[in-house]
């Protein structure tokens, strides 16, 4: 076997260090104390011991997924921050409590009297947090069409009423805990709800104005609930292939977004997706929206169930009759994008969705307390990881390296769970976030692994088969370098190749 040593001596990162071994953490898991297993730690130590990695923290485990023997450790029992590994707990959480066949339902109801095709009264739209209905693939535009055929079914051709959201599966708590305030703009930090629409972002444009000096023209798609801002101006291209410098950013005191920079005259249209104020408003104004296009026509305003008049929904409120019900994709794909993508927004979702499964309410704090429950049973020591989000976006997330292995060989070891978890994981060289890297190794095409980033802080974990086809499971995390993120990315990506290419037999 070409060993790690080999190709340290090749690569300017790790050439400094490839004679220094950093002592792994201790467990009381069973050890494996092979010559291949003291080999292997003789290969990985030095990538994580490197001089310019010194300024930073390594967390590393590996173990046989089927015995749970360790092969090699490196602060495995450390809390580290993981970012976007916490949705491995995310998703094993919402596959125990929810299960892979869960879909969300969503209903459109009334109660309102149906005279010669119009409704005389409010359209309500029921959600239970659907994540995936969005017009940026096929799926909103199907449910569209569906939904704007089962009112003409139902007799309906015109609402003279209002389109209203009602959100009350979830609460109104739209951002994590833990969140930093510059993530408000932030497409991939939009809030949650149960009523959601487009990834709950929307689109903002920016184009030149008439002539150098002109105001840019800016515009937010309707519903957002932002005010927009416009200090971008229209300038003169010094050169041809200059560009604009847009900058967008959301204020923190108000819902409000600001837009500053040039556009240059003849410039292409800039766009910039931003984090909607309020998620069910912007559902309720893409279905009106969506219903006009079709032909239904809507006299009322998009309302969010909330602000409208006590009696309208809730205690009080007239018994609704239910016109239609759309049910969402299954866990085991919502699964896929949240952990092939790294969809934010899914995490958030599945995660209050566990909480309302197990206690009626949907709220991050009662998905985290259901979540509890899962891992406690699972043997996981509560004072093995913090779990603040379901996403990882959260810098007060926490968990021990150990901790994600032991989830991902729970997951591996339960007939129910291990192919549709294993198959919602990126795949090296192939898809995902990992898409483009382990390329030309035995890793490619073979490990599979959850990526997480968020600022000094890398992470990767999950699955790889060796040489002589054993399964291993692997986290590997990073927390606090400020070195370059592509050199974090190599070192972990050669700790898994290194693990494809281990072998228990004589070399």
């Amino acid at each position: 076997m070409t060993t790690i040593r080999a190709v340290c001596m090749s690569a300017a990162l790790a050439s400094a260090a490839c004679g220094s071994h950093a002592a792994p953490a201790t467990s009381p898991a069973t050890r494996d104390h092979s010559s291949a297993v003291r080999q292997l730690h003789a290969d990985l130590s030095p990538v994580f011991s490197a001089p310019i990695m010194a300024r930073g923290v390594w967390g590393v485990d590996v173990r046989s997924a089927d015995t749970g023997a360790v092969l090699f450790q490196h602060n495995a029992e450390r809390l580290m921050m993981p970012a976007s590994n916490m949705k491995i707990l995310t998703l094993s959480a919402a596959a125990d409590v929810l299960g892979w066949d869960h879909r969300f339902a969503t209903t459109l109801e009334t109660s309102a009297p149906v005279e010669n095709g119009a409704l005389h009264g409010d359209l309500i739209v029921r959600g239970s947090g659907d994540p995936t209905m969005s017009t940026r693939g096929d799926r909103a535009k199907q449910v569209f069409e569906e939904w704007a055929q089962a009112l003409r079914a139902a007799g309906i051709t015109s609402i003279d009423g209002r389109v209203v959201g009602d959100d009350q599966a979830f609460d109104d708590e739209g951002l994590g805990p833990g969140w930093a305030w510059d993530y408000l703009e932030a497409g991939y930090a939009s809030p949650t709800g149960a009523l959601q629409y487009n990834e709950n972002v929307a689109e903002l444009t920016v184009t030149p104005g008439a002539a150098a000096g002109d105001p840019a023209g800016v515009r937010i798609e309707p519903g957002s609930g932002l005010a927009v801002v416009n200090r971008a101006r229209t300038e003169q291209a010094a050169e041809p292939a200059q560009r604009a410098s847009i900058d967008v950013r959301r204020r923190v005191d108000k819902p409000e977004i600001e837009v500053s920079g040039t556009i240059p005259l003849g410039a292409p249209v800039v766009t910039r997706m931003v984090a909607v104020v309020n998620p069910t408003l912007f559902f309720a104004q893409g279905v009106k929206d969506a219903l006009t296009a079709r032909g239904i026509a809507v006299t009322g305003e998009a309302a969010d169930g909330d602000d409208v008049a006590p009696g309208v929904l809730g205690t009080g409120a007239p018994a609704l009759r239910v016109l239609h019900t759309t049910l969402s994709p299954t866990v085991r794909e919502i699964g896929t994008v949240l952990m092939k993508v790294s969809q934010n927004q899914y995490g958030e979702t599945l995660l209050k969705a566990v909480g309302a499964k197990q206690s009626g309410l949907g709220t991050t704090r009662a998905g985290r307390a259901a979540a509890t429950r899962t891992f406690t049973g699972w043997s996981i020591p509560e004072d093995a990881y913090v779990m603040s989000d379901g996403s990882g976006l959260s810098r007060y997330n926490y968990i021990a390296p150990s901790t994600i292995t032991t989830v991902l060989r729970r997951m591996y070891s339960d007939p129910r769970h291990r192919e549709p978890f294993v198959a919602t994981f990126p795949i090296a060289g192939k898809d995902g976030t990992i898409s483009t890297r382990m390329r030309n190794t035995r890793a490619a095409e073979n490990a599979v692994a959850k990526t997480g980033s968020i600022a000094n802080v890398r992470s990767l974990s999950g699955f790889v088969r060796t040489r002589d086809g054993e399964m291993l499971v692997f986290a590997i995390i990073a927390n606090d370098f400020v070195i370059p993120a592509a050199t974090i990315n190599w070192a972990a990506d050669l700790a898994v190749e290194t693990l494809a290419n281990f072998t228990r037999r004589d070399q």
